[in-house]
């Protein structure tokens, strides 16, 4: 007797459809693992995965209130989290992060100044270290480091900011700044106002 030939097709889609969902539900275990054994490890080589270990957080732990919408960049996990004032909002996205401690700050601000095609002057002390490098980058330059956007915070110096370059975002690189795909931050900037409470984790 022949076998029903809708009875094979049954099997195969059953067979495909556990196999994609036994797949799909190892991939963030396996991503997780990554991210555990990789976050932390300096920069070796000249090519490397981008690594940004998410963890959902929540904007009751870290502000009292939501006015004005609120900011958290958590430097640990290279991820900056966004809810809206009347907390409907709410964005995740990836980040550059600083390279070391020592320009790493860490507390309590809000955007002071938000600031379309930012020019870029770099601080005396990267100056003294690169002599080379201009005095002024133009708002809107493929070079500039500050990208498309940058919402300036109460800190001197300190911003989040687009990039061009790509390959920073998941990575310590940045020289104490929060950055973002240039697409991220034109969605942040449309969101966030003067006054956005911010705080880098």
């Amino acid at each position: 007797m022949a076998a029903d030939p809708r009875n094979s097709l049954n099997r195969r889609l059953f067979l495909g459809t556990a196999a994609a969902a036994m797949s799909a539900a190892a991939l963030p275990a396996a991503a997780q693992q990554l991210a555990d054994t990789e976050a932390d490890a300096p920069l070796a080589g000249p090519i490397r995965n981008n690594i940004s270990a998410f963890r959902m957080l929540d904007w009751r732990d870290h502000f009292d209130n939501t006015k004005n919408g609120v900011i958290l960049a958590d430097l640990n996990s290279r991820a900056l989290h966004y809810w809206s004032e009347d907390q409907s909002v709410y964005k995740l996205y990836p980040t550059s992060v600083p390279l070391n401690d020592e320009l790493t700050r860490r507390g309590r601000t809000d955007v002071i100044q938000k600031v379309e095609n930012p020019r870029w002057i770099p601080t005396q002390s990267m100056l003294a270290a690169h002599p080379d490098w201009p005095k002024v980058i133009p708002g809107g330059s493929p070079d500039n480091p500050l990208g498309v956007r940058a919402l300036y915070l109460g800190w001197p110096a300190y911003r989040i900011h687009g990039t061009h370059d790509t390959r920073k975002i998941g990575r310590r690189s940045s020289s104490g700044c929060v950055g973002l795909y240039n697409e991220h931050i034109l969605e942040l900037f449309s969101l966030a106002k003067v006054g956005t409470q911010v705080l880098l984790l």
